[in-house]
């Protein structure tokens, strides 16, 4: 059992120093993961990765250890891709409220580039539609999430899931493009 999964169960067996040693081990981790998320936001955006990985760790670990139940890591960083992206969710819903409506942030869908050339995708539409999806697919909504939103890989996603690796990329394959048929005009 390495060090992340032994302090993520010491956090479920509410131990309160446990929180304190967990974040020295995956600070530089939800980082990069930060910072990636990051990079599909427009310049000028106010929230920076550093203040991102606080706010997703205060949402995951909290004031009160041993509210959660972690699997192991790669749990707990899904958790943590999970927690960014409604982060940056509710920061687009809060400037699009303060502009009353106008100038929607724009974010850029990497895997979805390649499908639609150039375009960036409006980061609620793609919350919407990812809603939507988890209704209707649970299990290719988890899939996104976990390789767009967390960065896995499909082996990664293949192994936190519990599937096979081709499994992963038929559901991968089917997901994308359903969401980008729901972000396509109408």
């Amino acid at each position: 059992m390495g060090d992340v999964t032994r302090i993520l169960a010491d956090i479920e067996q509410g131990d309160p120093r446990a929180a304190e040693q967990l974040l020295p081990l995956v600070y530089d981790e939800l980082r990069k993961l930060a910072a990636q998320q990051m990079a599909h936001e427009n310049p000028g955006q106010t929230l920076q990765a550093t203040a991102l990985v606080h706010e997703a760790y205060i949402r995951l670990v909290g004031d009160q250890p041993g509210e959660q139940n972690w699997d192991g890591r790669g749990h707990f960083f899904a958790a943590a891709a999970e927690a960014m992206r409604r982060i940056l969710v509710d920061s687009a819903r809060r400037r699009g409220a303060q502009k009353r409506g106008g100038d929607v942030e724009r974010i850029h869908f990497a895997d979805l580039q390649a499908q639609s050339g150039e375009e960036q995708i409006d980061l609620l539409a793609l919350d919407d539609a990812l809603k939507k999806l988890e209704e209707l697919h649970p299990e290719k909504a988890r899939v996104i999430k976990l390789r767009f939103f967390a960065g896995c890989t499909l082996e990664e996603t293949a192994e936190i899931l519990g599937i096979s690796r081709a499994t992963t990329q038929r559901t991968w394959a089917y997901a994308r493009a359903w969401l980008f048929g729901q972000l396509q005009p109408k």
